[in-house]
């Protein structure tokens, strides 16, 4: 039996009066990417040089501002790594680096050393001051802990002094979601007493989700406290750093820019230990979706994909949000069919908003390809496979066609599983336009030449029309109500068959003098019943529709 019983509930805040619910994101908050500290440590085989800076660059043209690039004092290859970024001037003005230190005073003047000719800078300082890591870890009172922090806001002041730049302190009480509230605050008060922020000069407080621990609604909760205790609020920027351990950290994330979070750190596909951080690049996605600027240049994802995979060594799920190979695809034929009426019902309707069932934003406006959207296995339906051959090959197929043609790629699909577009048109071809024995298709459509001719109790078209029956030439004359009419009468006069047309429609399939033309006819045989659709393509729209009742003939044959 599964022992939950080791488990103890993490308690909820008490927050009656919380206003984060009522409140709407309405704007984007500051990016901090922290892919090459956090998600670097975390990759079994670390970034080197050159690939920190491949990726460094890469962040910069996404167009963060702020990048945390590492912990120089803790490794020589984070040391030489912002020492490259400075000494080969890959820092653009308005980009502000980040380093990470302990509250140790050789690390943070080890940092400052590192530092050296950069103009702008956010130092990170951080110290454990949960419950059980004072307890378990440290050994310390509250006291001692807070100190630490103190110390180390006082040894970052002492080293700045004299820093040419700027530099601008962070300071993240770790764990802080194991950490009584007050007690928080009180800690980063006394950072914030020591450091004497101005509303022109912020302090950076950042409140890490450092483990999960409870529902997002929660950590808002936390958020929304902090926001409306810390004292000179005005001189603090509020920034949120959540992990990912229950699977939640966009939504985390998300409600605590509810709650008054003005700065989100996380990685690129929310890399980073355990879980990982939280996904940036998620929360950005979401809010372009819903009409949001994300301050992000992020319209081609597929280049930030084969970035990140090259230097990291690690590969997007198939299902990630709105990077994965699958995520604008449907499998389902009830879903194909609704991508398939909505982007036609956009297109009518000349829509100025995206609006398509299933797809939340247009795969297009982050470089994606409308090829994935569709996908053919057993599990698809009649819309899906008419959508494939609209969108891939401009084959405009008549309502009345979808289910014929799907259920012949229905049983390639449970034969082979899934059924590329490709294999779909190359069966289109063999079933309706291309005929290859006489056995299989005894007629065999040659010439024809039409003429208006004045109304006879016969019709108004004459038809002179040449084809071969079952291997044999035939030429025939006759008249019809219309050119359709009238290679039907042709046909049953020397072959006999007894056929009805029930549907027929026609569209281009290109532009331009010479585009193409198809055509689509319901053939049903009267003396047996049976019914299919025939198909033709021709530059003429009228040897067009005699091809395709020749292809519908040729069907009802087999």
């Amino acid at each position: 039996m599964l022992n939950f019983e080791r488990y103890k509930r993490v308690p909820v805040v008490s927050l009656p009066d919380r206003e984060w619910p009522n409140n709407e994101i309405s704007k984007a908050p500051v990016w901090c990417s922290v892919d090459l500290r956090d998600g670097n440590q975390a990759l079994i085989e670390p970034m080197v040089v050159e690939e920190k800076i491949e990726f460094f660059n890469m962040l910069v043209k996404l167009g963060f501002k702020e990048i945390e690039v590492g912990f120089p004092s803790a490794s020589q290859i984070e040391y030489d790594f912002l020492r490259q970024l400075a000494d080969r001037n890959l820092i653009p003005d308005d980009v502000t680096v980040q380093v990470l230190v302990q509250c140790r005073e050789h690390l943070i003047k080890r940092t400052f050393e590192a530092l050296k000719g950069i103009k702008k800078a956010i130092v990170h300082i951080y110290n454990s001051t949960s419950v059980l890591q004072r307890d378990v870890v440290f050994n310390k009172s509250k006291d001692e802990i807070k100190q630490i922090a103190v110390d180390g806001t006082r040894m970052v002041k002492k080293y700045a002094k004299d820093f040419p730049g700027e530099i601008i302190l962070e300071y993240s009480p770790e764990s802080f979601t194991g950490t009584e509230l007050l007690y928080a605050l009180e800690v980063c008060t006394a950072v914030q007493e020591e450091w004497q922020p101005t509303p022109e000069k912020k302090i950076i407080f950042n409140l890490p989700a450092t483990v999960e621990m409870n529902t997002p609604n929660v950590y808002a909760d936390q958020i929304e406290w902090m926001n409306k205790n810390f004292i000179n609020r005005e001189s603090v920027i509020l920034s949120v750093h959540p992990h990912n351990d229950r699977g939640t950290g966009v939504a985390a994330a998300e409600l605590a820019l509810l709650a008054g979070a003005d700065r989100v750190e996380g990685t690129l596909f929310g890399n980073g230990e355990r879980t990982g951080n939280v996904d940036v690049l998620n929360i950005a996605y979401n809010m372009f979706s819903q009409g949001i600027n994300p301050l992000l240049n992020l319209e081609h994802i597929n280049e930030i994909i084969d970035v990140y995979e090259r230097c990291t060594k690690m590969q997007i799920d198939m299902r990630h949000p709105y990077a994965g190979k699958l995520v604008f695809t449907a499998f389902s034929g009830s879903h194909q069919d609704a991508i398939n009426k909505g982007i036609k019902a956009m297109q009518d309707r000349g829509a100025e908003h995206w609006q398509v069932p299933y797809l939340p934003i247009d795969p297009g406006d982050v470089g994606r390809e409308y090829e994935p959207i569709v996908r053919i296995n057993s599990q698809s339906g009649k819309g899906g496979v008419a959508f494939v051959m609209d969108t891939y090959f401009g084959f405009k197929l008549p309502k009345g066609m979808h289910k014929e043609f799907a259920d012949i790629i229905q049983t390639i699909a449970e034969a082979q599983g899934e059924v590329s577009p490709e294999t779909i048109m190359e069966k289109f071809r063999e079933e309706y336009l291309t005929f290859k024995t006489e056995r299989e298709y005894p007629y065999e459509f040659t010439s024809c030449k039409l003429q208006d001719v004045d109304d006879t109790p016969c019709g108004d078209t004459h038809i002179t029309m040449e084809f071969k029956y079952k291997g044999k030439p035939v030429r025939v004359e006759t008249t019809g109500n219309g050119p359709i009419d009238a290679v039907k009468n042709a046909l049953h006069e020397t072959t006999g068959v007894n056929m009805k047309i029930y549907d027929y429609t026609e569209h281009a399939l290109s532009e331009g003098s010479k585009a193409k033309a198809a055509a689509y006819i319901s053939v049903t045989d009267m003396d047996t019943g049976k019914a299919t659709y025939g198909v033709g393509v021709s530059t003429n729209i009228t040897r067009a529709s005699i091809r395709a009742v020749f292809s519908g003939l040729n069907r009802l044959a087999r």
